[in-house]
């Protein structure tokens, strides 16, 4: 596992809907030639509209960003107040595994939007938060060919990309992967970037450190994880440069 650290510091109706009824998607065409489709996936209580001015100035010509909207659920991890998530959680923590089901629907999701695109165009999921646990249990997935429901994953992301968050279901993920040389070399191969602040208030340091051990541990050698002295929750500009570079290097952006 690459090991990244920087000390620059930074300082009711709705309720009714079904919990896999998601919101609108928004698309971020690429300026150049098309090579690589990334869908970004935001945090709870935000909405694809969220991060596309952001994504906007990325300065990745030829990527297309696609940003769906998480669907509006009771969210028990806030005391049952509806807002937009990808999942039901009670807690943060390694080993939750509240909503396999809003995890599945999610992955499947992502993956649904990927389906359609050109041959040749590398395939990435990226995300913040919740929408960062998203991403990488879809890289689970990816690695072990199904979702957890047992149905196939039909997708070869290229790389995966996690901006404070956590690996949810994560001691049943590691062991389903630990589990197939398949599922063990897949994880091999594909890239993951994981980045989060020291000081991180919401889903906690310690927790996407333990994520990253997590992965790697289980044979997703091609793993970094990237951390920044005085970040709390949100992203910054050399976080965002990171990123970018990284995504340059690995799907040739």
């Amino acid at each position: 596992m690459s090991y990244n650290s920087s000390n620059r510091d930074s300082g009711s109706r709705n309720a009714r809907r079904n919990v896999h009824d998601f919101g609108r998607t928004f698309v971020v065409m690429p300026k150049e030639t098309h090579t690589a489709t990334i869908v970004w996936l935001h945090g709870i209580g935000e909405k694809g509209s969220s991060w596309t001015q952001i994504l906007e100035t990325f300065p990745l010509p030829n990527v297309k960003w696609i940003c769906p909207s998480a669907p509006s659920r009771l969210l028990t991890l806030y005391g049952g107040y509806p807002c937009t998530a990808w999942f039901n959680i009670a807690s943060m923590s390694e080993d939750a595994c509240d909503d396999l089901e809003g995890l599945d629907a999610s992955a499947t999701h992502v993956a649904n939007l990927l389906i359609s695109e050109p041959d040749d165009v590398k395939l990435g999921v990226a995300g913040f938060s919740m929408g960062a646990s998203v991403a990488l249990y879809s890289a689970a997935c990816r690695a072990i060919g199904q979702y957890g429901n047992g149905n196939r994953y039909p997708i070869n992301l290229s790389a995966a990309v996690a901006l404070s968050g956590w690996l949810p279901c994560s001691r049943t993920l590691r062991n389903r992967v630990g589990a197939s040389q398949e599922a063990a070399r897949r994880a091999s191969s594909l890239p993951v970037l994981l980045c989060h602040g020291q000081v991180d208030d919401v889903v906690e340091y310690k927790l996407g450190e333990k994520s990253a051990q997590t992965m790697y541990s289980a044979g997703f050698q091609n793993l970094t994880f990237q951390t920044y002295n005085g970040l709390g929750h949100y992203t910054i500009l050399e976080e965002i440069n990171d990123v970018c570079c990284w995504l340059n290097a690995y799907l040739g952006a």
